[in-house]
């Protein structure tokens, strides 16, 4: 209690640190009330430690001492949270490392309609107010068929808005083997709830006939509802009722011409990944052929774009989506669209948009490609590292990711970084404290640095010089 009762009055008051010095030349640089809080709190950090019985020294007293402390937690609360890192994990689609990488286009396309002014709903030739969803309507219609288009923030709203609009009230049939569970524990069951459609679940969860969905088409009947199970596979003995023949259960009751077959097809493609011998995905021009009246996607997957819904189909049926007063709560923004309308225009126009989209480039590389950047990236680690550590090119496994195709894997190559003195966790964990972290996965006792998802050698090195020495 002594030592207490001598240091309380040594504590500087909040005044007499902001007029220091040091104290003046924080404000120079950070808000007074930023600097003002973050002295009041380290004061109070040393007050409550001495009540603990802990010790503080004098020279932790002085105003210039307190403010060097609050200039150090400033200068780190004043930085982006958002941390830039290495992806590694050899998971294209990665969603909690973001999924989609912008084309350059795109890039440069969000910047400039964050910096300038931009006609965003607003027809500069007639000089009146325009739509938003004009900027990428034409282009959505080009590449998929469709009727007509718009787009919301995410595939979880496209799909809220598409049913409330489409359905609400009424009822929707879906397969039991198609009631999916996405990221974050969203499930269609409890979408469909908060759209006040009504679920009417059909057939069993390994098979479903199209009898099933004959049987159940009554008066309150609004949409067969066909769900892509991108992020998971049933196998054996299954049974599912493909797009064509929902179409035509709908097209058998003639005195129905208000039913609705949609689509819920998760990732989404615009081009056929088949072409370049990868598992084949959904196209969504197929799928409107094929007898969809609506079909919503994401854009941050397959893609290649920023994150949104994309909902396309009949004209009739977009237009009411459109005049959903849902609709302007689920919008994009003008960034969101500037980057897809970029990244549309690469689909629609460039000859190779596999060149130039990072998603679809990522996953067509050949083995050869990889091979070579690896053993550049392998040279580089083994000198930063050192002799405590192995760096060698082996065979691996990637994958889309983002639930698109989870039982396949894409040849890849990856580094194996081993050590005789350092587990594959610690490793890890190495990695991870770089300046810019570098995130791999650990596989059969390994740490992996998957080159599949990795844009360049010189990726896995830059930051090597500032880890810490686990010595």
């Amino acid at each position: 209690m002594a030592e207490i009762a001598r240091m309380f009055p040594r504590l500087p008051s909040v005044d007499k640190v902001l007029s220091s010095d040091a104290g003046r030349a924080l404000q120079q640089r950070y808000s007074r009330d930023a600097v003002c809080d973050a002295v009041r709190a380290d004061i109070d950090r040393l007050r409550e430690r001495a009540k603990a019985g802990g010790s503080v020294q004098d020279a932790q007293l002085t105003p210039d001492a307190v403010a060097g402390r609050v200039g150090a937690v400033l200068e780190a609360d004043s930085g982006s949270r958002l941390r830039h890192v290495v992806n590694a994990t050899g998971v294209v689609l990665h969603t909690n490392l973001g999924r989609a990488l912008l084309a350059d286009s795109a890039i440069d396309a969000v910047a400039r309609a964050a910096a300038e002014p931009l006609a965003l709903e607003f027809d500069v030739g007639k000089g009146k107010r325009g739509d938003r969803d004009d900027l990428i309507v034409e282009h959505l219609r080009a590449l998929t068929g469709a009727e007509a288009a718009t787009i919301v923030n995410n595939n979880a709203a496209a799909v809220l808005l598409m049913l409330n609009s489409l359905a609400e009230g009424k009822q929707v049939i879906v397969s039991r083997g198609e009631l999916v569970e996405i990221g974050g524990s969203f499930r269609i069951p409890d979408v469909m709830a908060k759209s006040h459609a009504v679920l009417r679940e059909v057939g069993t969860t390994n098979r479903t006939h199209a009898a099933d969905y004959e049987r159940e088409v009554g008066p309150d009947t609004a949409m067969l509802l066909k769900v892509h199970t991108s992020n998971y596979r049933i196998v054996g003995f299954t049974k599912t009722v493909p797009l064509s023949e929902l179409r035509s259960i709908v097209d058998a009751v003639p005195e129905r011409s208000d039913l609705i077959v949609a689509e819920d097809l998760g990732a989404g493609a615009l081009i056929d990944l088949a072409n370049w011998d990868l598992p084949a995905e959904p196209v969504v021009a197929q799928r409107l052929a094929e007898g969809a009246d609506v079909v919503t996607f994401s854009g941050d997957k397959l893609l290649g774009g920023p994150q949104c819904g994309i909902i396309v189909g009949r004209q009739d049926l977009i237009d009411r989506i459109r005049k959903n007063p849902l609709k302007r709560a689920l919008r994009c923004d003008k960034m969101t669209l500037a980057a897809l309308e970029a990244t549309l225009r690469i689909y629609r126009f460039s000859r190779a948009p596999e060149e130039e989209l990072p998603t679809l480039r990522m996953l067509v590389r050949t083995v050869e490609q990889l091979e070579a950047m690896g053993a550049d990236a392998a040279a580089a680690l083994r000198k930063t590292l050192g002799d405590d550590y192995s760096v060698c090119v082996q065979p691996s496994q990637a994958q889309t990711g983002s639930g698109s195709q989870p039982e396949v894997t894409i040849e890849s190559r990856a580094l194996a970084v081993t050590s005789q003195k350092h587990s594959p966790d610690a490793i890890a964990a190495m990695f991870r404290s770089a300046g810019r972290p570098i995130i791999g996965r650990i596989e059969n006792d390994q740490f992996l640095l998957d080159l599949r998802t990795i844009a360049k050698a010189d990726d896995l090195v830059p930051d090597l010089s500032q880890l810490p020495d686990q010595s």
